[in-house]
């Protein structure tokens, strides 16, 4: 876990990669309930024998948005900013999925920090993020995510 003491560290770390996170596992059962609480029950993500039949990936896969969805806890397990007194996700400015993510792979994150901006009351931070797939040359998400960190 990468601890950044505050803000002016957060600052100092602009142009590189900030921290890599551990391996977490996407089971058939995340991807259940994701589908259960979207209503996206494409067969794609939930019928594993239609998708073993069928499908050109062999298997079921995660829900795009379900592995963008992770991206908040993948960061945590990686990730402190300390010093500061709320952290609020801004939004995002793009977001790829380029490989898909198979039921039973690991997926991590890798973060880097491409700006900070500051504003009245603190600072906000321009994340490039990539859910990695274990083994696997594409990843399964890129996004650009913005983050407000409140003093």
């Amino acid at each position: 876990m990468r601890i950044v003491a505050g803000i002016e560290e957060l600052n100092a770390l602009v142009g590189q990669e900030v921290a890599v996170g551990d391996w977490f596992l996407v089971d058939q059962e995340r991807v259940n309930r994701f589908a259960d609480a979207t209503s996206d029950q494409q067969w794609i993500h939930v019928d594993q024998e239609r998708a073993r039949r069928e499908s050109p990936f062999g298997s079921t896969i995660a829900h795009g948005f379900l592995t963008l969805s992770l991206l908040p806890h993948l960061v945590q397990q990686c990730l402190r900013i300390e010093g500061v007194r709320l952290v609020v996700n801004y939004g995002l400015d793009r977001v790829r999925f380029p490989g898909p993510v198979l039921v039973g792979t690991r997926i991590r994150a890798r973060v880097k920090l491409a700006s900070c901006t500051g504003f009245v009351g603190g600072i906000q931070a321009e994340w490039h993020t990539t859910i990695e797939r274990e083994s696997q040359a594409k990843p399964g998400c890129a996004a650009v995510s913005l983050t407000r960190y409140y003093t």
